[in-house]
């Protein structure tokens, strides 16, 4: 738009000068870069996907990292630039953002107020039959912190965002987007549904699947049509008021609250103490996972608590330490600070009649059972010395998640009520077991070569490969 310093300007003035280059239809000014024009192609083929193979071939555009509303407009604008829609009139395209930082998802229902409000696009909404699509940071829901406070943040964002668009009449379409690992909600899809808030209550749902859980619900027809009653029994369920879950009790949010504040501090008394990036660099064969590429997308997504550390990989470098820790840490020091305030009895009500905390633990008690920390403390042991008080952290705080789990549940030990998951677990763990030792064995000897050796690297690579398919939730 020929527009100097087009970053710093406030998102209002950016929103105004991309409705008037709408308006007046604008065509770039100057040479387009390579990036420029990649991304005009983008629309050119999407404008050629739909008149070759329909026009449902190609659907929603998604907005990643999503902070304010030119973001949204922007896309209309490109896509006009990109021959997608006539020049004067309508640009049919449905558009989603995606929030997904911890700060975004506070602001995701303000954004939303200030687009609604907005005569342009309240228009565009209209031609498409007044429904927004939203997603929320399910992939990316452990970047600022644990995962109790991701699922809290998530909950809350939901809440805001169904008033924020039933105040304007427009129906909210959720578009979910669960991970692989547990930590990113990567449990059963119809519990994950179940667990939304009563106010997401309606007939639409849009959904993604991540590329690791594709084959493992969907591989075979039998599992595939299963997978697909399981989804539309869980809508079917949620859009009916007779079914509906009760709306949980003002104070249990306030509960929730104190349980999300909890864990986010002791997650980040882990991940901000001192030393702490180079015993995760250490005790986890992510150097292996970085030269595989794991996460590489766009630089405004890679974000995890250790710079320059893709959220994918971070996930994946603790599965395969056998730890699991983005799936539970923080969770045990968060229940235990609430029952030592609230009461075990209200929290225990809690978990029995809240699907948001019922599935939480659900989730949270699988991570705890899938980690091993005898073959942890391997891992730990290739951290210098000095760095050992990490994996005690760990411990201590592993110990904390168990302790919350039984009491929440009433077990006598992680996965008593769950017996198929645990039998799973037990008829896997002597296969997986020796991978995992053998990788412990060919990191210390590759990093000690200078981190060099190709056929040790390969090796190196064959077993992040073979412990990934084996945890099942590996990201």
């Amino acid at each position: 738009l020929g527009e100097d310093g087009w970053s710093a300007m406030p998102s209002a003035q950016r929103s105004e000068r991309i409705k008037e280059a709408i308006d007046r239809r604008e065509s770039p000014l100057g040479s387009l870069s390579s990036e420029a024009r990649r991304t005009l192609s983008v629309f050119q083929t999407i404008a050629h996907s739909r008149r070759r193979y329909g026009a449902l071939s190609i659907g929603i555009y998604i907005v990643s990292a999503a902070q304010d509303a030119d973001d949204l407009l922007s896309v209309l604008l490109l896509a006009k630039w990109g021959h997608l829609g006539p020049k004067v009139g309508d640009v049919p395209l449905d558009v989603a953002p995606l929030f997904e930082t911890a700060e975004d998802l506070e602001n995701a229902s303000e954004v939303m107020e200030r687009l609604l409000a907005d005569d342009f696009y309240r228009a565009h909404l209209a031609v498409r039959g007044n429904r927004q699509f939203l997603m929320l940071g399910y992939a990316s829901g452990t970047h600022d912190g644990d995962a109790v406070s991701a699922r809290w943040n998530l909950d809350k964002a939901y809440r805001g965002l169904a008033a924020t668009l039933a105040k304007f009449g427009v129906d909210m379409v959720i578009f979910h987007g669960p991970g692989g690992p547990l930590s990113r909600t990567g449990g059963p899809v119809h519990e994950a549904l179940a667990s939304l808030p009563n106010v997401t209550r309606n007939q639409h749902l849009r959904m993604t699947e991540q590329g690791e859980t594709i084959n493992s619900r969907y591989g075979l027809r039998g599992i595939a049509m299963r997978s697909f009653e399981q989804i539309v029994s869980a809508l079917m369920l949620k859009a009916s008021s007779d079914t509906a879950q009760p709306e949980p009790p003002e104070h249990w949010h306030e509960i929730m609250a104190s349980i999300a504040r909890n864990s986010s501090r002791s997650f980040a008394a882990l991940t901000t103490r001192p030393g702490f990036v180079e015993y995760f660099r250490t005790a986890t064969p992510i150097d292996v996972i970085e030269r595989l590429r794991v996460g590489t997308t766009s630089q405004s997504t890679i974000r995890s608590p250790v710079d320059g550390v893709h959220e994918a990989a971070w996930s994946l470098a603790w599965t395969q330490s056998r730890c699991a820790l983005p799936g539970w840490f923080g969770f045990g020091s968060g229940v235990l600070g609430a029952i030592s305030t609230y009461g075990l009895d209200a929290l225990q009500q809690m978990y029995k009649d809240w699907p948001l905390l019922h599935l939480l633990v659900a989730d949270v008690e699988i991570a705890l059972a899938k980690s091993d920390l005898e073959i942890a403390r391997e891992y730990a042991a290739l951290a210098p010395a000095q760095l050992s008080v990490f994996f005690k952290q760990v411990s201590e705080e592993y110990e904390a998640g168990v302790a919350a789990v039984l009491a929440l549940t009433g077990q006598s030990h992680l996965l008593e009520y769950s017996q198929r998951m645990a039998r799973s677990i037990k008829l896997r763990n002597p296969y997986v077991d020796p991978m995992s030792f053998l990788q412990v064995h060919l990191l210390k000897r590759w990093r000690d070569a200078g981190c060099g050796t190709d056929a040790v690297l390969n090796a190196l690579m064959a077993s992040v490969n073979g412990i990934a398919h084996a945890m099942q939730d590996a990201g």
